[in-house]
């Protein structure tokens, strides 16, 4: 079933009784050409890519809870393409521009809406750098705009521009960057990779993997065997979990990642915010709450839940430079399981077991990723060839010194 407008008028017009499921909730087969284990969003993107670019049939996709119960409906909906290492921006590029398209691709609206952002700066060095990062990002072809703090306060008047301890000096912006509905980006993806074939198999958890001298035959799963001889595993923060099941140890650790939204309010907000003198971020949603995050809590965790000092900061750091929002009341919060790389840089990889392939290490990253992370990981297990924009997103890149450090913070995962 397509949607559309004549088709949301008939229904209204009949009850809505004519509406099917996005996507059947299939049955496990005992053999399939590729599996994909993890249904979030960039699992699902993974399936979809893999039926519909490369024409792969037999598909299946294999989620130990239900569609969008993971990280793609735990995080703040932001995407954007502000990269400046040459190993991330073309990758990250590649992704805006296919969620510039996506709706239209998917036939499903995920609330894409580009609204800009803008990273604030607060002294010489940060105004510097963001120079430096803006004009790396032009000479990849991507957008960007320095500001100074005029600009910035004709964009957003409300901003503690004179704060005495952090005043902004200005902003880089860019433009083209906005937000999506998570949710409705994995019911998209999902109805999509349905349409085309692919074996949505929810509540099946991946228990083990068989494998034989060296090669993936299959998985073993709360609903049975299931043998494929390519296996993509994109789990997120159980990466390090999933992975030792093959007996593979990864440079990665699992952080909790707090999350928060208030009250609906009236639009105050028409753009993406990050401070650049703590780490705080915040967009408005379509339904008027202000969704804001920030730093990881930093200790190791399975936890979809957070400590209170980490959300005190939180707020502290956006009442520092959006003074009105001690007023509003935090309506509640989340925690999403990030899978925290050694330089904040992800993977997209072949593993040292034939046939088994690995996509994780997305950091902060991973939901403004979704398309081209799917993309390049079908291309990936399709041809057993990197993608042309992922060819530096290696498990290898270590121990050959090739690391992708954005923020040149370190080999320590809670910096990142």
């Amino acid at each position: 079933m397509r949607y559309n407008a004549l088709r949301i008028v008939k229904e209204a017009l009949t009850g809505h009784k004519g509406w099917t499921p996005a996507w059947r909730d299939a049955e496990p087969q005992k053999n399939y050409d590729f599996i994909v284990v993890g249904g979030g969003g960039h699992g699902l993107a993974t399936a979809y890519y893999l039926a519909k670019v490369y024409k792969k049939s037999k598909v299946a996709l294999l989620e130990r809870k239900w569609i969008g119960g993971g990280n793609v409906g735990r995080n703040t909906t932001i995407v954007r393409s502000n990269y400046m290492m040459p190993g991330n921006q073309p990758f990250y590029e590649f992704s805006l521009k296919l969620w510039e398209n996506l709706e239209q691709d998917l036939n499903f609206n995920a609330m894409m809406s580009q609204r800009g952002i803008i990273n604030l700066f607060h002294n010489d060095a940060q105004r510097d750098a963001a120079i430096r990062r803006g004009n790396s990002i032009l000479l990849h072809g991507s957008d960007a705009v320095v500001l100074d703090k005029q600009g910035v306060k004709d964009l957003y008047p409300f901003l503690n521009t004179e704060n005495a301890r952090f005043p902004i000096m200005g902003g880089l912006l860019q433009p083209r960057a906005g937000t999506a509905r998570h949710d409705a980006v994995a019911w998209g993806y999902a109805r999509g990779a349905d349409q085309h074939g692919v074996d949505i198999i929810q509540n099946c958890e991946v228990t083990g993997f068989k494998i034989e001298n060296g090669e993936v035959k299959g998985v073993e799963t709360t609903r049975g065997d299931i043998m494929a001889p390519k296996i993509g595993v994109a789990v997120a923060g159980r990466s390090s979990e999933v992975m030792a099941k093959a007996g593979l140890r990864l440079p990665i650790e699992s952080h909790v990642l707090q999350a928060f939204v208030t009250e609906g309010l009236k639009p105050i907000l028409p753009g993406v915010i990050t401070y650049g003198a703590g780490h705080f971020y915040i967009s408005q949603s379509d339904k008027g709450g202000l969704v804001f995050g920030g730093n990881l809590d930093y200790y190791n965790s399975y936890a979809w839940r957070g400590n209170l000092p980490t959300a005190e900061e939180v707020i502290e750091e956006g009442i520092s430079i959006f003074p009105n929002l001690a007023r509003a009341r935090v309506l509640r919060s989340w925690g999403g399981i990030m899978d925290m790389s050694m330089d904040g840089s992800p993977f997209i990889d072949q593993t040292p077991i034939k046939g088994l392939y690995f996509n994780g290490g997305w950091c902060y990253g991973g939901f403004k990723a979704t398309p081209a992370s799917g993309y390049c990981f079908a291309h990936l297990l399709a041809t057993d060839q990197p993608h042309k924009v992922a060819t530096e997103l290696r498990l290898d890149r270590y121990k050959t010194g090739r690391m992708i450090d954005e923020l040149g913070a370190g080999a320590q995962p809670n910096l990142h």
